[in-house]
């Protein structure tokens, strides 16, 4: 009886030949185990201040398919995380938050973009823009996001794979460039902002392989309208997982994946947080020969390092770089953001 329960209420897994379907798939899918709405941007102010941010909604199953008897039942909780780079400031400030899933603290919505933990949201406007909001302590961002290309979905079949094995994939799309307007607040001083904002939203049911340590994650929007995305699963001896991948989006929207072995990332320096005690790479160089793209990246300031405690428990460093370099053998800039998991100890999922 109890193997038939456990049976009834399985998360599927992140299986080939899954379809996307937009906006129904910018919406939840409580169907899945693990899920987040990942937004992060460079807004630049009227008065020439430049800063990033970090706007992160996550979802993760208790049981799948129970019927929900009240409001309050422990189906899924929701962690949340905000995160602001304060360059004039040379600090970074981050905030988090933890709730169990109800129409009161913390929800989203199936069909359409509608997520929300307390006073954080990101939703649909009625004209098909998003808004994004989040305010905690002396720091704020409440801007407008309109995407100039569609979906990027990534990997091959409907799937992105982390690890060999079935299932051990995730359902994985970017918004990789939506322009962006409206107010940011740094140390309590708002001012209106525009900048370019990166958005993925991934869902699935599968944790990392026991021998895999963690990730690193880049996206890349450059002045060419082209934007880069590398995701490296790193093993527990440091090397790069087989699964290792990427996807070069067009000035046209065009998604062209990327193999591991097409790709190299050479760390340029170290970083060792006071915080953790975990060393990080500081600076990289990226390149993907059969595409003329070699590129370089420098961190906004080294220091930009969450200690999540109050959430998902989860020691990771996300932080705002410029890129310089040559795609196709022309000159070209931009800015990023890039994410590492798992250098404090293995990843572990929530």
């Amino acid at each position: 009886m109890r193997l038939a329960v456990l049976l009834l209420f399985a998360f599927r897994l992140a299986l080939p030949g899954y379809e996307f379907e937009f906006p129904r798939d910018h919406g939840s899918h409580p169907d899945y185990r693990t899920e987040w709405w990942y937004y992060t941007g460079h807004l630049r102010t009227e008065s020439g201040k430049r800063y990033g941010f970090e706007v992160t909604f996550f979802r993760v199953g208790i049981v799948s398919d129970a019927p929900r008897v009240t409001n309050w039942d422990l189906q899924q909780v929701m962690p949340a995380h905000f995160a602001i780079t304060d360059v004039p400031g040379k600090s970074f400030r981050y905030y988090e938050k933890l709730n169990r899933a109800s129409p009161f603290t913390a929800d989203a919505m199936t069909g359409r973009l509608d997520v929300f933990n307390e006073g954080w949201r990101a939703t649909t406007n009625p004209d098909g823009s998003w808004k994004l909001a989040a305010a905690e302590g002396t720091d704020a961002v409440e801007l407008t996001l309109r995407s100039i290309k569609p979906p990027a979905i990534h990997g091959q079949n409907g799937v992105s794979v982390k690890a060999l094995g079935k299932g051990y994939a995730s359902h994985y799309y970017s918004m990789s460039r939506l322009e962006a307007e409206g107010t940011v607040t740094a140390g309590g001083k708002r001012e209106r902002a525009t900048g370019q904002v990166w958005m993925d939203h991934e869902f699935g049911s599968a944790a990392l392989r026991e021998n895999q340590q963690g990730w690193d994650w880049y996206s890349i929007q450059l002045d060419n309208d082209t934007e880069v995305m590398l995701y490296v699963i790193r093993r527990a001896d440091g090397s790069p997982d087989v699964t290792s991948s990427g996807s070069i989006v067009t000035s046209e929207g065009e998604v062209i994946p990327l193999r591991r072995d097409q790709m190299r990332i050479t760390p340029l320096a170290r970083w060792k947080s006071k915080k953790s005690g975990a060393t990080y790479p500081m600076g990289w160089r990226i390149e993907v020969p059969p595409y003329g793209v070699a590129l370089t990246l420098q961190p906004l300031m080294r220091d930009q390092e969450l200690l999540t405690k109050g959430s998902t428990h989860i020691t990771y460093w996300e932080g705002a770089v410029d890129v310089t370099g040559s795609f196709g053998g022309n000159a070209v800039r931009g800015e990023g953001y890039v994410e590492m998991t798992g250098y404090d100890k293995a990843f572990r999922q929530p």
